[in-house]
C-alpha cells in the first residue's frame, strides 16, 4: 500500500512524498533507514486497503511450512522470506514482508505479529513468545497448526448447525412468497366470481395475500431495521451485549451446542497455553479474550479472580458452573497428577465429539419437520382455493 507522509530529518527540516509500505510501523522503519522521523501519514488515494481477508486456511499454512523450514534449520528471518516470495495470498505477503522488516530492525518475532492484531490474535502471539523464549518455537507452530486445524473443523460444524436450517428455511419462504403473491392473486377474481360466502380459512389467504402484495416490503424492511438496531447496541452497550451472550446459550438446541463449542474452543486454548509453560492466570485472561462470547469472558474474569485469592482451579470451574461434573472430575485429576494440559485436552475432545453428534441429530431432525411444515402451508392454500370451488360443484348437482 502506498502511503503519503510527512517527516522531518536530524536537521529539522520537513520532508513530504509517498513510500510504499505494508502499515505505518513499516512506514516508520522505511523513513527511519534514511535517517527520516515520521510525524504523520495516510494511504495515498486510490492504494487499495483491502487485499483479501486472512483466512484460518491461511494461517495453518503459514505455521506448517515455518515450522517445517524451522525444523530443517532455516534460520528463523530466511524461512520468512522464502514465505514471503513464494505466497500468493497478496495482503498475506505484505504482512509477511512487514515482519522481515521489523524482525530486520530489532523485534523479536512475537513483537512483529503485535503490530498485526486482526490476523494473529493474544492467543497466537503469546504462544509464539513462549516458544521463543523456551526454544521450542517449531513446536509451538507444530501445536498451533494442529489447533487451528481443529478450530477450522469445529466452525465448520458450527456452521451447519445454522446454514442448513436457514437455507431451507429461506426456501420454504420464498416458494410461499411466491404462491401468495404471483399466483393466489390470479385466482382471486375466479374465487370471487363464484358469488357465494366464502370460508373462513379463504377469506385470511385473500387477506395474507393481499398484505404481502401490497405491503410485502415491510416483512424485509423491519426484521432488517431490527437486525441493524440490536447490532449497533451489541456494540456500543455491553451490559446488553452480555445478556444477549447469555440468551445465545439457553435456545433451544442451538444453545447448548454453542456452549459446547465455545468450552471446546476454551479447554484446547487453555490446554495449549498451559503446555507452553503460560501460567494459569494468563491462560484464563487469554483465553476468556477468544471466548467470543461476553458472558462466558465474564465468568472466567471472575475465575481468574477466585485463582488470584488462592482457589484451586477444579474447586474455582465447579463454583462458577462452567462444566458439568464428568468434566470437573476429569480437571480435578488432572490438577492432581500435575497433568492439567492433558486433561483439558481430553475435555476439548469430549465436547467435540459430542458437538458432532448434536448436529448430525438436529440435521437428522430439521429435514423432516421443514417438510411437514412446507406440506401443511401449501396444504392449506390448496384448501382454501379450492373448497368454494368444491362447494360450487356440489350446489351445481
Amino acid at each position: 500500500m502506498q502511503y503519503r507522509y510527512r517527516a522531518i530529518d536530524a536537521q529539522g527540516r520537513i520532508d513530504q512524498g509517498q513510500m510504499d509500505a505494508s502499515n505505518l510501523v513499516d512506514l516508520d522503519l522505511r523513513l527511519s533507514r534514511i535517517g527520516l522521523t515520521l510525524i504523520r501519514a495516510k494511504p495515498s488515494q486510490g492504494a487499495r486497503h483491502r487485499l483479501g481477508k486472512i483466512l484460518r486456511r491461511d494461517l495453518i499454512t503459514f505455521c506448517f511450512h515455518l515450522e517445517q523450514l524451522l525444523r530443517a534449520g532455516v534460520p528463523l528471518i530466511e524461512s520468512l522470506i522464502d514465505l514471503r516470495d513464494s505466497i500468493e495470498h497478496p495482503r498475506f505477503r505484505e504482512i509477511l514482508a512487514s515482519l522481515v522488516e521489523a524482525i530486520e530492525g530489532g523485534h523479536s518475532f512475537s513483537q512483529a505479529l503485535a503490530t498485526h492484531p486482526a490476523v494473529f490474535d493474544s492467543v497466537f502471539i503469546n504462544l509464539i513468545h513462549a516458544g521463543e523464549t523456551s526454544g521450542e518455537l517449531p513446536q509451538v507452530l507444530k501445536r498451533l497448526t494442529e489447533t487451528l486445524k481443529w478450530q477450522d473443523e469445529l466452525a465448520t460444524q458450527a456452521k451447519k448447525v445454522v446454514l442448513y436450517p436457514a437455507f431451507v428455511g429461506l426456501l420454504v419462504f420464498s416458494v410461499m412468497m411466491f404462491m401468495m403473491i404471483y399466483l393466489v392473486p390470479k385466482l382471486v377474481d375466479f374465487i370471487k366470481d363464484m358469488g357465494q360466502t366464502l370460508p373462513l380459512n379463504t377469506r385470511i389467504l385473500l387477506a395474507v395475500s393481499h398484505f404481502l402484495t401490497h405491503h410485502g416490503w415491510v416483512l424485509i424492511a423491519l426484521p432488517l431495521g431490527f437486525f441493524l438496531l440490536i447490532k449497533l447496541r451489541l456494540h456500543t452497550n455491553r451490559a446488553f451485549r452480555r445478556r444477549v451472550d447469555g440468551w445465545k446459550l439457553r435456545l433451544p438446541l442451538i444453545g447448548p451446542i454453542l456452549h459446547k463449542i465455545i468450552l471446546a474452543r476454551l479447554a484446547n486454548v487453555f490446554a495449549m497455553l498451559f503446555a507452553a509453560g503460560i501460567p494459569v492466570l494468563d491462560c484464563l485472561r487469554i483465553s476468556g479474550g477468544i471466548s467470543g462470547n461476553v458472558k462466558v469472558a465474564d465468568t472466567l474474569d471472575h475465575l481468574v479472580l477466585r485463582i488470584s485469592e488462592g482457589m484451586g482451579i477444579t474447586a474455582s470451574f465447579k463454583e462458577a458452573r462452567l462444566f458439568p461434573p464428568l468434566v470437573l472430575r476429569m480437571l480435578r485429576v488432572g490438577e492432581s497428577t500435575g497433568a492439567l494440559d492433558t486433561a483439558l485436552l481430553n475435555v476439548a475432545y469430549f465436547y467435540d465429539r459430542d458437538v458432532k453428534e448434536s448436529i448430525e441429530r438436529i440435521q437428522i431432525l430439521i429435514e423432516p419437520v421443514l417438510t411437514v411444515t412446507l406440506g401443511l402451508m401449501l396444504a392449506w392454500i390448496m384448501s382454501s382455493v379450492l373448497s368454494p370451488v368444491f362447494d360450487t360443484i356440489s350446489k351445481i348437482r
